[in-house]
């Protein structure tokens, strides 16, 4: 292995500035045994079509398709107006999702098999086997019907990761509803603005929720937001934390007396492949959420087939995503690939330092998980904690597959992980993916793959991505771009519920009409690719930094940054400079112990990627704020970094809107503090 990230000239702005030369090749072992082989590239790119009919034949349906895609592309019609594109996959087939998930497990013989390992936050466990699942998703689905709820009704689900949210899930997709996750810890007004959007007809919450220790009280805030909601007929209870709570008699029902006593028979019907399976929001602290509309054959196609593959399941594998379940990284990684896949899983309700940080450590060894799958904000978190190696005390020997998600990993974080948890031989599998693509887009298949730290690598076969200019074609090695999709694919989302104009204008409309398929989709992410044609996430397009027309990413920016020893993570943001436009914030996190020298980290990102890059403010913090999905959220650095200049020139600050969605909202006020002393 050489040197890790070096410099590369960069002469014109949009350059890559950063080239990382690690690189990890599959062992011939890993290869040997692998699910996939590198002929499934070139299978793939001859016969698109016919790789994802291959893929949805995986599932068991009831009626096969007549079509396996229909797909009409944005047009611009004589009055100027573009057409909103559509996509119809397996057209005219007809499949249960839940039954796919669980009960052809049971009727193949595997009803003994563990499809669940729980574990609560105070340490209460439970396991479920595919046949206990069955029962309880059978019996929640009865009671579903017992409240009325129907195909096509819509039901929200503001949950913690418990067993009841995957049972509850899967009995909407067992009678056709499409069900709505919200994160347990969102506030009031914004589950409001859910089942506003959606309809809803049933919320599903608990009494309280256990967090860091201590049981918060929940049904209040539900309460709240189905005030005055007269399409929200029931509200559905589960007894978790056991404390008193507010009671609407004829509208609020116990978990316990409606499920607990329901038949644990139903047979599930077979629905269209574009019915609808769920509406997952697109999350953040500004803006109107958007609600994605996924279906049902073609989601579970990509999902099934992604997981299988990229993480090549194995069916004795122990899989953990650590995902909320409410994050669309759960919908796909943590209920319906790894259960179409009859895989055992593990599901946690708490954090990962609740009661101490050893947490997740414990865990992986006491389930024996094989595939662990996280993001790179956690990653970052254990470096921080735990310095250069883990705790002697834990046997992780089990793990055999990394994965990283959320946004793109530093190649420091991405070899610390595989050195420490994944012992210097296993597979990290960097995985690029949206709320919109369904499933992983741009991931590396682990025996066919060789790996670069810090890189997504490749699109997954039947996956066209590419890095544009802004006419569309593909950008030169090292020069930053667009990251595209070239040709419809079975996971993508269908719409913006209630707003297809929405959808239209957020994902084509800026290159309606290019390629061969009659439009590109828009992932709004920044890219550029080397010379082996891998991939390089930059961030979010508006994550960039113009000092003096030069566009910086933040993403490389903190990667030089995260290079330096006496850093764990960064943030980075632009704002505003009287001289050079923009200027470089970084907010910075130190290592255990490590004290931080901003002329160090200053003169660390001028020799990584120029002088034009070097940070003009460097703010120490304990903690960056973060999206629950573990995004680093930088435009919120940014309005905290204006609030305080406006209120030393004696100015009122905008309201930073709604905060409480953050997996940290204390880290707003030490920030502000921070800002405030410096």
């Amino acid at each position: 292995m050489s040197a890790a990230t070096t410099p590369v000239a960069a002469s014109q702005p949009g350059e890559l500035r950063l080239s990382e030369t690690r690189v990890y090749p599959p062992s011939a072992e890993f290869t040997a045994n692998a699910n996939v082989s590198a002929s499934v590239r070139e299978d793939a790119a001859r016969d698109p079509i016919g790789f994802w009919e291959a893929a949805a034949r995986r599932l068991d349906w009831d009626r096969p398709w007549e079509t396996a895609l229909d797909w009409r592309p944005p047009v611009r019609g004589v009055d100027g107006e573009l057409s909103v594109p559509a996509a119809r996959w397996f057209d005219g087939g007809r499949l249960n999702v839940s039954y796919n998930c669980v009960d052809r497990h049971v009727a193949a013989g595997a009803g003994a098999k563990v499809a669940l390992h729980f574990e609560g936050e105070r340490g209460d466990r439970e396991t479920v086997t595919y046949a206990d699942l069955q029962r309880r998703v059978s019996q929640a689905a009865n009671a579903l019907i017992a409240l009325g709820i129907t195909a096509g009704d819509r039901v929200v689900v503001y949950l913690p990761v418990l067993v009841e949210t995957v049972v509850i899930a899967l009995a909407c997709a067992r009678i056709g509803a499409v069900h709505s996750l919200v994160f347990g810890g969102f506030s009031a007004e914004a589950l409001r603005f859910r089942l506003q959007d959606t309809g809803a007809r049933l919320l599903v919450t608990t009494d309280g929720q256990f967090r860091r220790g201590s049981a918060v009280e929940v049904k209040s805030a539900a309460d709240e937001a189905v005030d005055g909601l007269g399409h929200v007929e029931h509200v559905l209870v589960i007894r978790r934390t056991g404390q008193g709570v507010p009671w609407t008699d004829g509208r609020d029902v116990w978990w316990h007396d409606l499920v607990g006593t329901a038949s644990d028979r139903h047979v599930p019907e077979a629905f269209d492949s574009e019915h609808p399976l769920f509406i997952i929001y697109t999350s953040g602290t500004t803006g109107r959420p958007k609600g994605l509309v996924h279906t049902s054959g073609g989601y579970l196609t990509h999902a099934s087939w992604a997981h299988w593959a990229h993480f090549d399941a194995k069916p004795d594998d122990v899989h953990w995503c650590t995902a909320d379940l409410a994050w669309v990284t759960a919908h796909t990684y943590e209920l319906y690939g790894p259960l179409s896949n009859g895989l055992t899983q593990v599901l946690y309700e708490g954090t990962p330092d609740t009661p101490h940080r050893e947490r997740h450590l414990e865990i992986i060894e006491r389930y024996g998980v094989t595939v662990y799958y996280t993001a790179p904000t956690l990653i970052r978190s254990f470096m921080a904690w735990f310095g250069e190696d883990l705790p002697e005390e834990h046997d992780l020997s089990t793990l055999r597959l990394l994965g990283t998600v959320g946004e793109a990993i530093n190649p420091e974080a991405w070899v610390w992980f595989r050195r420490t948890f994944g012992r210097g031989q296993t597979p990290v599998v960097d995985t690029w993916w949206q709320s919109e693509t369904g499933a992983a887009m741009i991931a590396p298949l682990p025996g066919v793959t060789t790996l670069k730290p810090g890189s997504a690598t490749l699109p997954l076969p039947g996956i066209d991505a590419a890095v544009v200019d802004a006419d569309g074609r593909p950008v030169a090695p090292g020069v930053s771009g667009s990251l595209v999709v070239r040709r419809p694919w079975p996971g993508m989302a269908r719409t913006v519920w209630g707003d297809p104009r929405r959808y239209r204008d957020a994902y084509w409309s800026a290159y309606a009409g290019h390629g061969d398929h009659g439009g590109f989709y828009l992932a709004g992410d920044g890219a550029t690719v080397d010379a082996d044609g891998y991939v390089w996430l930059l961030g979010r397009l508006d994550d960039v930094v113009n000092v003096s027309g030069h566009r910086l990413s933040t993403i490389e920016i903190e990667s030089a940054l995260v290079a330096h020893a006496s850093v764990s993570e960064a943030g980075t943001t632009g704002v505003p400079d009287p001289v050079t436009g923009q200027s470089v914030a970084a907010f910075v996190v130190a290592s255990p112990g490590a004290s931080i020298s901003r002329h160090e980290l200053r003169a660390q990102v001028a020799r990584e990627i120029g002088p034009i890059a070097k940070p003009a403010h460097v703010y120490i913090v304990a903690e960056l704020p973060k999206t629950r999905s573990g995004k680093i959220l930088r435009r919120l650095l940014a309005q905290l970094w204006e609030a305080e200049r406006a209120r030393r020139e004696g100015l009122e600050p905008e309201a930073l809107g709604d905060t409480t969605s953050l997996q940290n909202p204390w880290s707003v006020a030490d920030i502000t503090s921070v800002l405030a002393s410096a």
